[in-house]
């Protein structure tokens, strides 16, 4: 059991998400930066798809109520145990009225405390993340606050024998201010003039305040667009289009120089102008980065991207067997 003493300013349970339902309106939700915490899992022993805690920017205190073993990955924070200070990507025995505390994250957002046998909320639809819009799964549909318990799993055979392993240091992501971003261009790319897709692919943008996990927005340049008409239902903005389904990391047009990255807990359709999807190996790095980071634009194929996703896999897959 976990008892929560402080919340932080947003923590939440989360897994690898609740897959299938997305043409039934429910986004996958689940760790925004699943790299980081697939990571965590791995190097506790547990099934990748053990549900954690995603902790944003400023961590709870958290009093372990039994011996479990856990680790912390994702963004850099510093956090104590006992007011000791403790190590990131690195397994930790936490004993029984132990008390876990953070300060302000360094860099990125994100930060993910894996532990031992996961976090045993109940599943909905096959999964244990919160979506909080709708108060859907995790620990009663919402953010933790102080005075919740939450249940753990029962530490697996053999995972003290793993206290003080470490991830290596080739497997952890970099946190930066000034971050490239594949995307694959498509949907109503058409709509942007010549000139308007090389502004997109040149600018530099420059990440929003009003960023969360359900999209990222994002300022830059001015982008131009094709004179045409707009289609019969779709309002008189340049950038509505008639309502139409929006992938994970789509990339909305709003206004000609606004645009918005869609994440784990997004809508699902909608009527603005999307101008192609941000591929699925760098979502981890857009949702870990912070207000004024700034962004550049790349194009590449679809077969680029499949590609990096299988990358991405190997890279965990090697570490899985480091671990052997």
């Amino acid at each position: 059991m976990l008892k929560i003493l402080e919340p932080g300013i947003l923590t939440t349970v989360q897994d690898l998400g609740r897959n299938g339902y997305y043409h039934l309106g429910i986004p996958p939700s689940g760790a925004a930066d699943q790299y980081s915490f697939q990571l965590g899992n791995l190097l506790l022993g547990n099934p990748i798809d053990y549900a954690g805690l995603e902790i944003t920017l400023l961590g709870p205190k958290i009093e372990f109520m039994k011996r479990t073993v856990f680790n912390l990955t994702g963004a850099p924070v510093e956090a104590f145990l006992n007011n000791q200070p403790l190590s990131m990507w690195e397994n930790i025995e936490a004993r029984r009225g132990d008390v876990l505390s953070f300060k302000f994250a360094k860099k990125g957002v994100r930060t993910y405390l894996c532990i031992s046998g996961g976090i045993q909320v109940p599943k909905v639809m096959d999964s244990r993340s919160t979506f909080t819009t709708c108060e859907l799964g995790g620990h009663r549909g919402r953010k933790l606050i102080a005075g919740d318990l939450l249940e753990i799993g029962e530490p697996l055979p053999g995972v003290l024998k793993q206290v003080g392993r470490r991830v290596n240091k080739e497997f952890i992501p970099e946190f930066k201010k000034k971050i490239d971003v594949r995307v694959v261009l498509g949907m109503i790319s058409y709509s942007l003039s010549d000139e308007g897709v090389r502004s997109f692919l040149n600018g530099e943008w420059k990440v929003a305040v009003e960023s969360s996990r359900l999209a990222y927005r994002l300022k830059g340049p001015s982008l131009h667009y094709e004179n045409v008409e707009t289609p019969f239902g779709a309002g008189s903005g340049f950038s509505n289009v008639v309502d139409t389904a929006y992938p994970l990391g789509g990339i909305m047009i709003t206004n000609s120089e606004e645009l918005i990255v869609l994440l784990n807990d997004a809508t699902t359709g909608g009527g603005f102008m999307t101008i192609g999807a941000v591929i699925s190996s760098d979502l981890d790095v857009i949702a870990q980065s912070r207000p004024d980071t700034m962004v550049r634009f790349m194009a590449v194929t679809v077969q680029q991207a499949v590609q990096e996703r299988i990358n991405k896999k190997e890279k965990l897959l090697k570490f899985a067997e480091m671990l052997k």
